[in-house]
């Protein structure tokens, strides 16, 4: 007599589609939340206007809710990171105005490196894994090169506001960098940026309480953007001095 496990060929195809099913799946999960973004217009709450227009209210809020605003900012923040929705610097600037300088800076950094984390394991599960096995030698070649000056390349990219953060996000799980080291760089390289966001937060109450409109080139002053650009090469020196000795050794040889 047959058994019913014999009727059913075990040929292992059905392990390949479970496990491309749930390599895909971050990334459906992230499409999906875009989707819900963009038909609700949630993106709305990450601007100057809205911030304007109910600061008041969220002040409010905050004074007889304190905690519960943490946490609903904190998931907010997160959201829009791994989302890679725009508009998080103005999270930022409202985490200074609601909560203070210093601890609106410490809950942005957090949110930002939370949503930034996220975001980095769905593309590594969904596509670093899928790069590595079907680009071929030329991406080994590129994360050896990477590799050698990680550290450096990663705060560049957190500390120089030219690059876009989920740009800096997406690119070290291309690049096989390991998670520990995404998570320091990424937590250090945003304190600079992100104090200086959440101190301007935290001195907005005169502006918000007119008609006078913020834009993010009005907070780029040539002096945040002079600071911001003096420690991205500050974090590039060791690669400077890494191709200067090697340049040095092969003339010596």
């Amino acid at each position: 007599m047959v058994g019913p496990h014999e009727l059913i060929p075990n040929d292992g195809s059905q392990q390949p589609r479970r496990a491309a099913w749930r390599r895909w799946l971050p990334l459906g999960v992230i499409a999906l939340g875009l989707i819900l973004v963009f038909a609700f217009d949630l993106d709305r709450f990450a601007s100057f206007q809205h911030l304007r227009a109910h600061h008041q209210l969220l002040a409010e809020f905050v004074a007889a809710h304190y905690v519960e605003a943490l946490i609903c900012y904190l998931l907010l923040y997160v959201s829009f990171v791994a989302l890679s929705l725009p508009g998080a610097i103005w999270l930022t600037v409202a985490a200074g105005f609601l909560f203070g300088a210093m601890v609106g800076a410490i809950l942005a950094v957090i949110a930002a490196t939370t949503g930034a984390t996220l975001l980095f394991l769905a593309a590594k599960t969904s596509l670093g894994d899928y790069l590595h096995t079907h680009a071929g030698p030329w991406l080994a070649k590129v994360e050896r090169g990477f590799a050698d000056n990680q550290w450096s390349y990663l705060l560049m990219m957190r500390l120089f506001p030219v690059i876009p953060f989920f740009i800096a996000n997406l690119v070290p799980a291309f690049l096989g960098v390991p998670l520990p080291v995404f998570i320091i760089t990424t937590f250090v390289g945003i304190i600079p940026a992100t104090a200086i966001f959440a101190t301007v937060g935290a001195g907005l109450g005169s502006v918000l309480k007119t008609s006078a409109d913020l834009s993010l080139h009005s907070l780029m002053t040539p002096e945040v953007e002079g600071g911001l650009v003096g420690l991205a090469i500050l974090a590039a020196a060791p690669i400077a001095v890494k191709y200067l000795r090697r340049r040095r050794a092969a003339r010596d040889r």
